[in-house]
């Protein structure tokens, strides 16, 4: 029968999944830091830009829906704070506007996954502390130099693009591992708009060569 989330008190029906109270232990393979939440930004250390690994799961009730919820709130977080950063740094007027655009795309979709799931994100998860931003920038963009006023555009997409065809082919095979339901229909809709964000992104490539 239904009940009602831990923390909002709203009614969940019998087919959805609440993870208002399912946090994860991260401890990082590098320094040793612990921290704990639903999903950690790239995996990565907020303190030394490690490794992270998970050293205590979640094993409550329906673990392997929750696990799938998780899957896609780590894909869709770092995507978001891919383009979130990327936007801050480029110098070009057009790449910035695409990239504030899938900025808000990702964004609106975590707004649906924590709405539909109960998840009530911690602030960290899409505003990391100023040096874990630092750390997380050095890691993500490495090698695109944004100082080269064309280069580095060609290479944000290039590194957008990848990861984002990356994301939907998981999100396409998972779905097509899975019989017919709720979690094959979650990650049929996750592939649905990873799809999307790969054209938008292969399109205004194109337009960036030919200008």
């Amino acid at each position: 029968m239904p009940s009602k989330c831990p923390k909002c008190h709203q009614v969940i029906e019998d087919d959805s999944v609440c993870c208002a109270e399912v946090k994860y232990t991260w401890k990082c393979k590098a320094c040793g830091k612990l921290s704990t939440g639903f999903v950690v930004p790239y995996g990565r250390c907020f303190l030394c830009g490690g490794e992270n690994e998970v050293v205590e799961g979640y094993r409550g009730a329906r673990p392997d829906q929750v696990a799938i919820v998780r899957e896609a709130v780590q894909y869709e977080a770092d995507m978001y704070q891919f383009y979130r950063l990327a936007m801050r740094r480029t110098s070009s007027r057009q790449l910035r506007a695409i990239l504030e655009e899938l900025y808000h795309k990702e964004e609106d979709h975590l707004d649906e996954l924590e709405e539909k799931y109960h998840l009530h994100f911690d602030t960290g998860l899409r505003h990391p502390p100023e040096r874990a931003e630092h750390i997380l920038s050095q890691w993500i963009f490495q090698g695109i130099d944004f100082s080269d006023a064309e280069k580095h555009v060609l290479a944000v997409y290039d590194h957008a693009i990848a990861m984002e065809r990356r994301t939907r082919d998981y999100f396409q095979a998972q779905a097509d591992s899975l019989e017919p339901g709720p979690q094959k229909e979650i990650y049929r809709e996750l592939a649905a708009e990873e799809e999307e964000h790969v054209s938008i992104l292969e399109t205004e490539r194109e337009q960036f060569l030919r200008s």
